[in-house]
Order: structure tokens, then sequence, then C-alpha cells
């Protein structure tokens, strides 16, 4: 039964004095890091007290991927740092790797406790005994049991906060362990969402990030039902009328996903703004289709098509692999043209890495990492290049520019509505602040430079 839990309630220790100190560390995406703030809130509640990851702490939490070869690579060197601030620290790993390779991170030297998909929540209960374990202990369910929701969201600053509102995927995509990890589709009921965005709100954020595994998708499981009691449309709707909020950006949609009530329904909206992340994967409808993905390059055409007569000055970012096996390169210059001749702002280029448990990672044809990774270069060039133009394009326009609180060698940025860099002389009173600013030049890191107008 799909319900939505409070993960914390009734799991809090004794209060000790001094309290343990407890730091994280997320790797992976927005969806990661609105749920480790989800568990580091309720390590808060039962009196643990957080620090920076670079400090010395009682608990360190990793909350690990499994996305590329890369993040599992990564985890073993961040146990290494947690040692070596504190020898007897306790490690604890937990989301989409610990759940899929529980035993692999268990034999890790010093981690000392793996929480599965349904068990991360529960965090707070395995933390009575710090004691270190000469192997870690293991807690992993089957993911088939993963059929709950718990709400997230993450205020990872002053200015924008990642508001999860759906997790698992139904869709079988055959180099993705994401359902593997995550479990089925599932979705937070509308009210909850709600709730949660008006509790951003009152933090003063003036962003919110939607973040989920497919939020196209959402509805389906809403309340323990595969039927979708909500539409993503539906959600888009009421979320524009949350009071307080300046601006809701969406986060990587389906194209299949992204319907046109949608796409016209931002272009008209309060606080949503014209930016768009589609994932693509590859320009070639051969490849597309041996990867399982639900739509071919003329749907998406279509999408980017739909997004430029309503929305022109709209960002569009596009998820792209390169190196799938049995790419060709016949396949990767149809991808690489295809992609030159979209109206798009830039690209997210992922090198394909086998993943165990896949369909893709049995098929033949293999591709050489030396060829993927001169692909990669390609497709990384072609993004600097399509991000030039797009900021090229806006040079003497008037944004409005949401501004960070990074202080780099005396320089702040923040981040038009569709999504443009900009570079400004650090000022601590624009920070979380919106401003008209026109946007005026290109520096040599390709940022935008721009001057200020007025505030909103």
């Amino acid at each position: 039964m799909n319900t939505t839990i409070e993960p914390w309630e009734a799991l809090m220790p004794e209060v000790t004095s001094p309290p343990k100190k407890v730091a994280f560390h997320t790797l992976g995406c927005k969806l990661n890091f609105s749920e480790t703030a989800t568990i580091k809130r309720g390590l808060e509640a039962a009196h643990f007290q957080s620090v920076g990851f670079d400090q010395a702490a009682d608990v360190y939490v990793i909350n690990t991927c499994s996305v590329t070869e890369q993040a599992d690579k990564k985890f073993k060197g961040l146990v290494k740092d947690c040692l070596r601030l504190n020898p007897n620290a306790f490690v604890a790993a937990v989301g989409c790797y610990a759940q899929l390779k529980p035993e692999e991170l268990a034999a890790v030297n010093g981690v000392d406790l793996v929480l599965g998909a349904k068990e991360k929540f529960n965090l707070t209960a395995y933390l009575n005994d710090l004691t270190k374990n000469d192997f870690g202990e293991v807690h992993s369910c089957h993911i088939d049991e993963t059929d709950f929701y718990v709400g997230s969201y993450a205020l990872g600053d002053r200015t924008r906060a990642f508001l999860k509102v759906q997790d698992g995927c139904d869709y079988k995509c055959t180099y993705c362990t994401i359902p593997l990890a995550r479990g089925i589709s599932r979705s937070d009921a509308l009210e909850n969402v709600l709730e949660n965005a008006r509790k951003i709100s009152s933090q003063g954020v003036k962003e919110i990030v939607l973040t989920g595994v497919n939020i196209g998708d959402y509805g389906k499981g809403e309340f323990g039902n595969k039927k979708h009691s909500h539409t993503f449309f539906d959600l888009v709707q009421a979320l524009d009328k949350i009071e307080g909020i300046a601006r809701v950006r969406i986060s990587s949609i389906e194209p299949n996903l992204l319907r046109n009530e949608v796409i016209d329904f931002v272009a008209q909206a309060k606080c949503f703004v014209p930016h768009f992340h589609i994932p693509l994967q590859s320009g070639s409808d051969r490849l597309l289709k041996n990867m399982k993905r639900r739509y071919l390059t003329g749907l998406y055409t279509e999408r980017v098509a739909r997004i430029r007569q309503v929305m022109p000055d709209a960002c569009i970012g596009v998820d792209v692999i390169v190196g799938f096996p049995g790419e060709s390169d016949d396949d990767f210059l149809e991808t690489y043209q295809y992609l030159a001749s979209l109206d798009v702002s830039y690209l997210h280029v992922f090198t394909y890495s086998e993943r165990e448990n896949t369909e893709a990672a049995s098929m033949s044809e293999v591709v050489p990492m030396h060829v993927r990774r001169k692909r990669s270069k390609m497709l990384r060039g072609l993004s600097v290049k399509l991000r030039h133009a797009f900021y090229q394009r806006h040079l003497g326009s008037t944004r409005t520019v949401l501004f960070e609180d990074e202080n780099k060698q005396g320089w702040m940025f923040g981040f038009t509505e569709n999504y443009i860099k900009v570079k400004h002389p650090w000022n601590p009173d624009w920070v979380n602040t919106l401003k008209t600013m026109k946007l005026t030049e290109l520096d040599e890191d390709g940022l935008v430079l721009a001057s200020y107008i007025k505030d909103i």
C-alpha cells in the first residue's frame, strides 16, 4: 500500500550530551539531494548535530548513485576521506548503489552500515550503537517492497530548493538501473507537494526545482493505485498558485510526457520559468528503439518546435548518451548532426557505461572505450558552441536574475529565468534577490556580464 510516511517518527534515540556530530555527502541527482536533506532533518530532530563533510564527525552518511561508473568509484575515495578526519567514525551508505550492490559497499574498508531504498529513511533507528564493525551491516529489502512514498525537499541554499514530487520508474530503458534501485513509479499526494512548497516559501526561498525519477509520470500511485489520481499538468497548475515563490523550474522530463498543454501553460504561467531539460539519448531512431525509449526523433523535434513557437527565448537542455552498444560511426554522426540542427541551448553528455543486470550490458557490438571518449569530447564541444550561441543571442536583452551566495574571487553569480548564467561584482546585499539586469557581454569564460537596472 502506497502511503506517505514521516521517516523519523518514533525513531528518536535518547538525547546525548554533547550531541553526536553527523556529516552528509550526496552523489548523483537533485532527487538524491532532496532525500539527503530529509534524512538530515530527521537526524537533527533526533538531536544529532550536522557538520560539513570536511569536518570531523561521529557519523558520516554517503548517499550513493548508480547511474555512472564514476559515481561508484568515487564512493571508496569518500570513505577514505571520512576515516582520515576521524578513524573511529561510523560510516553509513544509503541510496541507489546501496540498494543495487549492498554487499559490495559493505565490503569497502571502513563502511559500517548499508541501507537500501526502504531502510534509508529510518537511518536514525540504526544509530543507537556507533561502534565500528569489522564488516558492514546490511539492511536491504527487495525492491518490490518499496511501494511507499516519502516526501522530500532540500534547501540547498537560500536561493533555490529541490522539491521531490515523484519516485521510481515503470520504464524499461535497456541501459538504466533506476527501476532496480528505486522501484515502481509512485507520487506524493498533491496536497503534500503543495504543503512542502509552502514550507519552502516560508523559508524565504525564491526558486523551487521539481525533482523525481520520472516527474512527467506524476500522479501515478498517488493513493496506492497504478492509475493517475492527478496529472503532471494538474501539479503544474496548482503549484503556480503558491504564494511567495517567485520561480518554479521543471527538471528533466521525458519528451513523450511533456504535453503541449504543459508547454502552453508554462508560456503564460505566473511562476514557471521558460526552461526545459528533455532527455534525448540518441539522434538515431534505430538506437532509440534498442534503448527502448518511448519516442523517436520526430516527436522530439515536435516538442522543441512547440517550445520555440510559444517561448522563443526558452532554454532547452538535452541529455545524450554516447557509446551505446551498436552505435556505429554513422549513428553517432546522425546524432551529432541532429543536435547541431536543433534549436537547443546546451547538452548533458553521458559516456555509456555497462550496468550489471541491464539488458544493454549483454548486447554485442560493444563500442571501444577510446571511441566513446572521443565521441563524448565532440559532443561536449558542440554543447559549448550551442550555449555560446544561446547566450550571444540574448545580449542586449533585459532579464530577471536571481543571485546566489557564492563569492568567487570577488564575483557573484545568478541565473536568469531562462537559465543564462550571469556574473556580477560581489554584493552581499544581492544574495537571494531578484534584479532586473541588462545582459551586456560575454567574458572570457563564456559567462554573461550584466548591468543593473532595478530591483524586482
